[in-house]
């Protein structure tokens, strides 16, 4: 979990996601009270599960391990191949408006000659 969420691109977007959920619930006191309650609800569903799921877990520890070391390989080969995934959110989009830009400037300049 923790490498899926680490490339630039997935930990920027999940920054901007907090931000703007911490700032709609500090924005908005009715949406506030909703956020609290399902908070709370997931934090009781996380723990229960937790508890019993924790027996189960120690017994396939070890098919576990493997099927992690298995998917970090696939992550750390589509980092390589997807060199957007170390960019953040923001490059992403200054470079899509500037390559947008771009083509409408060719577009305009080939309409006009």
């Amino acid at each position: 979990v923790n490498q899926v969420a680490n490339p630039t691109l997935v930990s920027s977007a999940c920054d901007m996601v907090s931000t703007a959920y911490a700032s709609t619930k500090e924005s908005h006191p009715y949406i506030r009270s909703v956020c609290d309650a399902a908070e709370k609800g997931v934090k009781s569903v996380t723990e229960a599960t937790a508890s019993c799921v924790q027996p189960v877990l120690t017994t396939l520890e070890p098919h576990v391990t493997a099927a992690s070391e298995y998917a970090s390989k696939g992550i750390d080969k589509l980092g390589e191949k997807l060199p957007l995934l170390q960019k953040p959110v923001e490059q992403i989009i200054a470079d899509t408006k500037e390559l947008v830009s771009s083509r409408v400037a060719d577009a305009k300049d080939a309409v006009s000659s």
